[in-house]
């Protein structure tokens, strides 16, 4: 019969590339909770930087025990605070190599998670957010994307304009180029986007509400926009000298003749694109939230899918 020993030095001899590469095939969550307390070894190929380029946690099961039952879950303090040792586990293990971290759609993030991250993924290029990051504090954001110097692409999903965000963007990630938003994209936040990062060249308003007048003077004022994305937009016109709006779904000429300088202009056929058919108008939360994800999570732009 074996010894404890004698199986302890089995499984840390086994060879270091052969780990790695059966590692590259699990869940980080087995990462994290199982495989990296097995041995010292195991741990060491753990840490492996060909397992750490992406953290997605959007990958976590609403049926497990890591999260809550969509659609509004990781809000309150236990919940938070599992967020906050997933953070910890997987980042430390990755030893500073993330270079993409995608948020769960239906988590809710504060300053502790956000500086957390930022702490322990200098080299990030790539930020998702969730949808529920209006508890981030301007200290923290600020203080987060700092840390984030070389940060090149970010999508935010979210009910208002992210301008605090966006101002932290344009302050200390000089490499910024990509954008996704979804937020209701009005004159005044088109406004603060030029000036907070002028130089952006790709710019995703998937499944947006998007003010006309907003988007013509993007056109007008991003000297180095590429790639624009208006699939499955709503087009908004607010009467200058009524109260009122007009929403539709055709983009105006103008603006289609002001795309035709970029590289990519990206829009759908509103009469046959299931997606726009599929986009619910009536209150159930589920429908709505099943319709966000979905433009938060595809998008015509690879780089910007995930």
């Amino acid at each position: 019969m074996r010894n404890q020993g004698s199986s302890d030095r089995s499984w840390n001899n086994m060879d270091y590339n052969i780990l790695v590469k059966i590692f590259t095939t699990l869940n980080f969550m087995d990462i994290i909770s199982n495989v990296s307390l097995v041995c010292s070894s195991w741990r060491s190929a753990c840490c492996d930087p060909a397992l750490w380029t992406k953290l997605d946690l959007s990958t976590l099961s609403p049926d497990s025990n890591d999260v809550l039952p969509k659609p509004y879950t990781l809000s309150d303090d236990e919940s938070g605070k599992i967020l906050t040792k997933i953070l910890k586990s997987a980042l430390n293990l990755s030893r500073g190599n993330v270079t993409c971290l995608v948020f769960n759609y239906f988590i809710s993030i504060n300053d502790e998670h956000l500086v957390c991250a930022s702490e322990r993924s200098p080299n990030l290029k790539r930020l998702i957010l969730p949808l529920n990051w209006h508890q981030l504090t301007e200290s923290g954001i600020q203080q987060s994307f700092k840390m984030w110097e070389g940060l090149e692409s970010l999508t935010v999903p979210s009910v208002i304009a992210p301008f605090k965000i966006m101002e932290a963007v344009g302050s200390y990630c000089k490499s910024f180029s990509e954008l996704k938003l979804q937020c209701f994209f009005n004159l005044n936040f088109a406004v603060a986007l030029t000036k907070n990062v002028p130089k952006l060249k790709v710019l995703s308003l998937r499944g947006t509400m998007v003010h006309n007048q907003a988007m013509i003077y993007i056109l007008d004022n991003f000297k180095h926009l590429e790639v624009l994305n208006m699939c499955h937009c709503q087009m908004k016109e607010v009467y200058q000298y009524e109260v009122g709006f007009t929403l539709y779904r055709e983009i105006d000429p103008p603006i289609i003749e002001k795309c035709s300088r970029l590289k990519k202009f990206l829009t759908c056929q509103r009469d046959t694109c299931n997606m726009c058919k599929w986009r619910p108008y009536n209150e159930r939360v589920l429908d709505w939230a099943e319709f966000e994800q979905r433009c938060w999570r595809e998008d015509e732009v690879s780089s910007l899918a995930h």
